[in-house]
């Protein structure tokens, strides 16, 4: 096969064309190698659509993973720190920057052994013991047994409570959205 039929056998992309290319097998061969990059490059854009469509997005698969990991039901026992305005109706003076200090303060004695019962007491915002049943998303929450869905609380306290191993502590940062009443100081007791 002469130089000049090879050039215009080749395939790109770009519709160069097949004139003066004697050869059936070549010209078959680049036809099939075009079709197949055409489909390629069409079954990509098709998925890159679907993408934008139906974001599934690594964050999206990697909060599934960690909700399959963790269990369907906990109890936990929890220590609001709040701070002025956060919880209607209730006089509470300290600033967001003492309440923060506070919280991290007490996470840190509780962690050293300090009694969670006592802090609470001493402590909390909300009403003592402060001790909240909850079922993870996919588990069915009971009124009767007053066990909250996961979804019916603030987002950060499930958060923050169903990756704890029986006997942690974790603390559910303020954030307006997701921990709108303060920081929760979280121990997960079954």
């Amino acid at each position: 096969m002469k130089t000049i039929e090879l050039l215009f056998c080749v395939v790109v992309l770009t519709g160069w064309c097949f004139i003066g290319c004697e050869n059936p097998a070549a010209k078959s061969a680049a036809l099939r190698a075009s079709d197949e990059a055409k489909m390629a490059e069409a079954k990509k854009a098709k998925d890159e659509k679907a993408k934008d469509e139906n974001p599934k997005d690594e964050k999206t698969e990697s909060v599934k993973q960690t909700i399959d990991a963790e269990p369907p039901y906990i109890t936990v026992q929890h220590c609001l720190i709040a701070f002025k305005g956060t919880l209607p109706g209730k006089p509470i003076t300290r600033s967001k920057e003492e309440a923060k200090a506070l919280a991290v303060q007490l996470l840190e004695k509780l962690r050293a052994g300090a009694d969670f019962d006592e802090v609470i007491r001493d402590n909390t915002d909300d009403s003592p013991p402060g001790i909240y049943k909850m079922a993870n998303y996919g588990s069915l929450p009971d009124q009767r047994s007053e066990i909250y869905g996961r979804g019916s609380m603030v987002p950060a306290f499930g958060d923050t409570g169903f990756p704890l191993q029986v006997g942690e502590f974790g603390l559910a940062e303020y954030d307006p959205t997701t921990s709108p009443y303060g920081w929760h100081i979280v121990k997960r007791i079954k």
